[in-house]
C-alpha cells in the first residue's frame, strides 16, 4: 500500500511540475507549484522525515501562497478565458489516467512481491531530536557559516533599504 501511495504521490509531483512549466496562464503555473510542494511534503513524510514535511507545507507552500495572492493582486487576470473549458477536461484526463495507474499498480502489487524488498529502515530516522544530533555535532561548522551568511545578509538588505546615511 505505501508503495503505491509513493507511486501516485511521486507522479502527482512530477505532473504538476511538469504543468508548471508548460502552462501559459500564470494563475495555473502558480497553483500547479502549490500541488508540487504538497506532493513534495508528503514524499518526505512518506520517507519517515515528518519534521522536513511539515517545514516543506509552511515555508514553501506558505511563501507560494503569498505569491499566489500577489500575482493575483498585481495582475489583471479578470479577462475573460476561452480554454478554461479545456483546462478542465485536461485536469479531468489526468486525474482519470492516474486513477488508471493506480488501477495497473494495484493489478500487479501481487505479481512478484520479491522484486521490492525493503532494507532494514532505522525508525528514528526523520526525528527532530536526530536532526539537532546532526545539526550540532557532526554538520556544526556549516551550520554556524551558514547562519553568519544570513546574518550577513539581513544587515545588507537593513542597509540597502536604509534611506539616510
Amino acid at each position: 500500500m505505501e508503495l503505491i501511495i509513493f507511486f501516485f504521490v511521486a507522479f502527482l509531483a512530477v505532473s504538476s511540475a511538469i504543468y508548471f512549466v508548460f502552462a501559459k496562464n500564470p494563475l495555473y503555473s502558480i497553483l500547479s507549484l502549490i500541488v508540487t510542494m504538497f506532493s513534495i511534503a508528503g514524499l518526505y513524510i512518506l520517507l519517515n522525515a515528518q519534521f522536513l514535511g511539515v517545514v516543506q507545507i509552511i515555508v514553501y507552500a506558505g511563501a507560494i501562497m503569498v505569491l499566489f495572492l500577489y500575482i493575483l493582486m498585481m495582475l489583471n487576470l479578470n479577462k475573460g478565458d476561452e480554454s478554461i473549458k479545456k483546462n478542465y477536461l485536461k485536469f479531468a484526463g489526468i486525474f482519470v489516467a492516474g486513477i488508471l495507474l493506480v488501477g495497473i499498480l494495484g493489478a500487479f502489487r501481487g505479481f512478484n512481491e520479491n522484486l521490492i524488498t525493503v532494507a532494514d529502515a532505522n525508525p528514528n530516522v526523520g526525528l527532530t531530536k536526530n536532526l539537532g544530533y546532526l545539526l550540532f555535532n557532526e554538520y556544526v561548522l556549516p551550520f554556524e557559516l551558514a547562519s553568519i551568511l544570513i546574518l550577513a545578509g539581513i544587515v545588507g538588505a537593513v542597509l540597502i533599504g536604509k534611506k539616510d546615511l
